[in-house]
């Protein structure tokens, strides 16, 4: 019984010696901030103006196209009063028709938009998580974590990761 006991204690010490080396030792922890990353990496920024060139010209057309809906509605709303209703009613047809249409290349406009914007940004999301890997690699991170609620500035590695998204060609 004395033996078993004494093997407890021997156990339980053991344990608290292995607990504390653990302690001791120091873990390597880093945080980036993907919004950041997103917002300030020179691939992030190239994907922006690339996508402003390419829906650009789209979107103008379709502001332009809505402010001449906006003018034939005004203009019928003028000259309802002293129109035939025959003449009243096809022109709001064809407001209402014009309209829809607008309304349609409007979604069609942003989808295509979106889309292209997820593709843009997943390029360069996959080429962060590859500078974020090589960190972690390089400098023997123990744990990288991304969007963290509260974090230590002393942790950032965000302006590492973009410098080195910066660097690359």
């Amino acid at each position: 019984m004395m033996s078993k006991l004494l093997q407890s204690v021997a156990l339980a010490a053991s344990m608290m010696v292995a607990t504390s080396a653990v302690q001791a030792q120091e873990l390597k922890i880093g945080y980036v901030n993907s919004e950041r990353v997103l917002r300030e990496a020179n691939l992030a920024k190239a994907a922006q103006v690339k996508l402003e060139a390419e829906f650009g010209k789209r979107e103008k057309d379709l502001r332009d196209l809505e402010a001449k809906l906006r003018g034939a509605a005004d203009k019928l709303e003028k000259d309802a009063p002293t129109l035939p209703e025959a003449e009243r009613n096809r022109r709001q047809r064809d407001i209402v028709e014009q309209d829809r249409d607008l309304q349609r290349k409007k979604r069609e406009w942003q989808e295509d938009l979106t889309q292209r914007k997820n593709e843009e940004l997943s390029a360069v999301v996959e080429k962060a998580n590859r500078v974020i890997k090589q960190i972690f690699d390089n400098e023997k991170y123990d744990l990288i974590l991304q969007d963290a609620i509260h974090f230590s500035p002393r942790v950032d590695i965000t302006k590492k990761v973009i410098d080195a998204l910066n660097a690359q060609k």
